[in-house]
Order: structure tokens, then sequence, then C-alpha cells
């Protein structure tokens, strides 16, 4: 299990540290959440930010846009070469054009589905991604409770991606803790974010107990 904290959850007055901290205590990747206030009813961060964030941190960056006109969000952040970009799916009308766009620049590219999307509006487009983000939340606010649908909804798309022959990786985000891991794993999720579980405690054994 790949473990990536969002630092949604980490105090921004010291996010330089906060970034050191949590790549020294084992994180697989870094989770960047970009809001734009449209998309999701909340306003986080820039390339500015971002940027300082790519140059301390020592783990991949894995940005998810939460925003509108996601063609010009890729276009800022794509310099920064962070390893993935993920946008919802229900923001974008030509998803597949985006995903090429995306690979372009290098960068890996991925599709999030808030919980009420199925698997099945992504069927067509696995083949071209490299990850599924499947939200276990309603985006815009850490801090909220795991809704358990997403397990089964996992298996249905861990199911689809094996069908299709495609080595497209799932990853989860929203009130993952150590106590609903186990039903991620088994449900084939590969990738998990997890904010408030990984900040609001000791970051190694947060990040320990979850792989």
């Amino acid at each position: 299990m790949l473990v990536a904290p969002s630092i949604l959850s980490a105090d921004f007055g010291k996010l330089n540290d906060e970034i050191t901290a949590i790549c020294d205590a084992g994180c697989d990747l870094v989770h960047v959440d970009v809001m734009d206030g449209h998309f999701v009813p909340n306003l986080t961060i820039g390339p500015v930010v971002v940027s300082s964030v790519a140059k301390v941190a020592t783990k991949p960056l894995d940005v998810h846009l939460m925003v509108q006109n996601n063609t010009f969000f890729v276009e800022l952040f794509a310099p920064l070469k962070p390893e993935y970009i993920t946008f919802h799916i229900e923001e974008e009308k030509h998803p597949h054009r985006l995903i090429q766009k995306i690979k372009s620049y290098g960068i890996k590219a991925g599709i999030v589905l808030n919980p009420h999307t199925p698997p099945e509006s992504i069927e067509f487009l696995l083949g071209d991604l490299d990850m599924v983000l499947l939200m276990s939340v309603n985006p815009g606010f850490g801090g909220q409770s795991f809704i358990p649908t997403v397990i089964e909804k996992a298996r249905r798309l861990k199911a689809m991606i094996a069908e299709k022959g495609a080595a497209t990786l799932i990853e989860v985000d929203g009130g993952v803790t150590d106590q609903n891991i186990n039903l991620l794993k088994e449900a084939g999720v590969d990738i998990v974010v997890a904010g408030s579980y990984v900040f609001k405690q000791d970051y190694k054994t947060a990040i320990d107990s979850l792989r």
C-alpha cells in the first residue's frame, strides 16, 4: 500500500517543515489538493505555493485538481513536473484529450470520481489512465467521514481494470484510517490519501500503521 499524505491538513504556517517531516517519515507521494472555489466550495493553493512544496519534497507530487477549466490548471501546474495530475470527470467534456495533454508533459494522468459517479463512466478510458482516484468523501474539505460504498466501487473498478488488461492504479481519498485500510486493500486499492489521520499524530506512526 502506497501512502500519500494530503497537505490540506498540514500547518501552512510551517509548510516547508511539514513537507520535510512527512517525506522523512516515509510517505510515498505528497498529495496536493488544488481547489478553485467554484468546482468545490473551498479555495486552496496555486502554483507559487506548490512550487515551494516541490523544492522541499523528496517524494513525488500527486496533484489533485478540483477545479473548473481543467486545461488551464494543467498548464499552470505541469511545469512543476509532478508525478501525477488528476482531474474530475464530472467537470471535463473532453477527458481523452486532456489525458493526452497531461501525458505530453511527461506526467502520469488520472481521473477522479466523486462518490456518486460510477466507475463505468470511464470504462473506455482505462487503457489511457495511469490512475483512478475514488473520492470516499465529498470533495472540498478535510476531516470528513469515510463513505463506505467506495469499497464496492473499488472492487468493481478493479475488475474492470483486470478485464481491460490495463495497469491503472486505484487511489482512494477521504476519511482513510487504520480502521478501514484493510478493507481498502482487500478491494484492490493501491494508494491511499490520508490527511487528518497522518497530521494529527506522529507522522511515521500513522504512515506505518496504514502500510
